[in-house]
């Protein structure tokens, strides 16, 4: 059974695809938010398989939610559900963490396939989100390796190049230790080093050291 968190601040939106969700036999909805505060509260709570997430809510956005859901809990399945296909939208909201993309106009149908294989491990985007990405990557001057950490990986970098070690990193900024080993992971692969000594050499080679 895949358990799913549904955000979203339309009434009318959350009962029609959570009804629909819930009918399915490997789905079952089990929590609705109607905003981001709410949301990223149920979700660090519940720990559900998926969460779908509105981007335009009124106190926290979904990108918002998605950026704090991540930061607490980077194992996280968000699936963004929205109307908006701008640049604005689509690109810091796969930024934040996001892994599929969906629009609301969308058939609940496609939505429950796109929660499946999202579960798997896929990356669902709609086609013109996976346009809009490409055209960006062509543009889009070659980057270094560390310019994909994110600013929580950077902080963490930091912290290891000061020699700290992961429970007193976990300490310091008030997240849990397993947290900190993925980030360490994840720093680890994304700078294509072996170990916490060559990711510090690297970030001394290319002054990423305060």
């Amino acid at each position: 059974m895949i358990n799913v968190l549904f955000a979203d601040d339309h009434e009318m939106v959350r009962i029609g695809v959570s009804a629909y969700l819930s009918a399915q036999p490997d789905i079952n909805v089990i929590a609705e938010a109607d905003d981001g505060v709410p949301a990223v509260e149920l979700a660090l709570n519940l720990r559900p398989d998926i969460i779908l997430m509105d981007l335009v809510m009124k106190e926290m956005d979904g990108i918002e939610a998605t950026s704090k859901i991540i930061e607490k809990w980077p194992e996280a399945k968000i699936i963004i559900v929205t109307s908006f296909l701008d640049d604005e939208k689509v690109y810091p909201a796969l930024e934040a963490g996001a892994t599929s993309y969906m629009l609301k106009t969308s058939k609940a149908s496609e939505i429950a396939k796109a929660i499946r294989a999202t579960y798997r491990g896929q990356s669902i985007l709609e086609p013109e989100v996976t346009g809009k990405i490409m055209n960006r990557m062509r543009h889009k001057p070659k980057s270094l390796l560390h310019d994909q950490l994110t600013v929580r990986e950077g902080e963490i970098l930091q912290l290891i190049a000061k020699g700290k070690s992961n429970q007193e990193i976990a300490d310091e900024l008030y997240i849990a230790l397993k947290t900190v080993k993925v980030h360490v992971s994840n720093i680890l692969g994304k700078l294509e080093v072996h170990d916490r000594t060559q990711a510090v050499i690297y970030a001394f080679k290319n002054n990423l050291v305060e």
